[in-house]
């Protein structure tokens, strides 16, 4: 009995100690301090006090929930140990400089609602275990050096509202899982490498309410599913390789404010079809084979 009493005084002092947190918690946070150079962080952690002082840390009953060190000067790679933080459900590392790759270990975060890893020199391709994230709604990786193909995986993600993986390296085609994520409200794919036509499971999105494609190598007509898309506010698929007529059924998205076709191989009433839109606050619509560009904005 007394060296029970011993013990749990011992654990009771180390979890003051450690800002109530696991040893292990606590490891994962030490290491990346100490992989992305911490004491020449903006906001630097004194490592010697508790871990509920420590900035960008948010601990609930005991675990790691919350980690934020967005603009804080982080340098190097991504530790897998990042993936003791079990209980994470916020996970914030935009605008540093980060490097290499996103650890396997990020499937291990099954709590993660949020993942922001943008604005970074990340490379290496979205591991596959991303699909073990089933409770995220918005995963951000804009503005990086991420190359290979959209994992397959991502249409576990059903919960997803928003993706933004623009300016990157990725390529190949879209997975027809995508067209799992029913609650998409925002998809950015813009400036990567994509290729192929668009899948027809993506007639599912309906609550898109912005879809970003510019400056990718799709090709094909384009589908005429975006019609029943009546959420859309946002349509941008310039810099492709479209052809074909414009879908008569675009006419539908009356509550589109930003259209951009241009530099695709499209033909039909392309002015006709921005006078059916009420909404409409910029239309761009050139093809590769005409010699200027046309915007209509709205004079209300």
């Amino acid at each position: 009995m007394k060296n029970l009493r011993i013990t749990m005084v011992i654990c009771l002092f180390t979890a003051l100690a450690y800002g109530q947190i696991s040893v292990s918690e606590r490891n994962a946070l030490l290491t990346l301090f100490n992989t992305t150079n911490g004491e020449n962080w903006t906001n630097s952690w004194d490592v010697q006090a508790p871990s509920s002082e420590w900035y960008g840390v948010e601990i609930e009953d005991g675990k790691v929930i919350g980690l934020d060190l967005s603009f804080n000067n982080l340098q190097g790679a991504i530790p897998s140990e990042l993936g003791a933080l079990k209980d994470l459900k916020n996970l914030n590392l935009f605008r540093n400089g980060l490097s290499g790759a996103i650890p396997l270990s990020i499937g291990n975060l099954t709590q993660l609602q949020t993942l922001n890893l943008s604005f970074n020199q990340i490379t290496g391709s979205i591991p596959n275990a991303i699909g073990n994230l089933t409770k995220l709604t918005s995963l951000e990786l804009f503005m990086n050096h991420i190359e290979g193909e959209l994992p397959s995986e991502i249409g576990n993600l059903n919960s997803l509202t928003s993706i933004q993986l623009f300016n990157n390296h990725l390529r190949g085609e879209l997975p027809t899982e995508i067209g799992n994520l029913i609650n998409l409200k925002s998809l950015s794919l813009s400036s990567n490498e994509f290729s192929g036509k668009l899948p027809a499971t993506m007639r599912n999105l309906t609550k898109l309410e912005t879809l970003s494609l510019f400056d990718n190598q799709f090709f094909g007509m384009v589908p005429s599913f975006l019609g029943s898309f009546t959420e859309l506010k946002e349509l941008m698929l310039s810099d492709n390789l479209f052809y074909g007529q414009i879908p008569v059924e675009l006419a539908s998205l009356s509550k589109l404010e930003v259209l951009m076709l241009n530099n695709n191989e499209l033909q039909g009433d392309l002015v006709q079809l921005g006078e059916k839109l009420p909404n409409l606050m910029q239309f761009e619509f050139r093809n590769l084979n005409e010699s200027k560009s046309t915007a209509v904005a709205d004079t209300d």
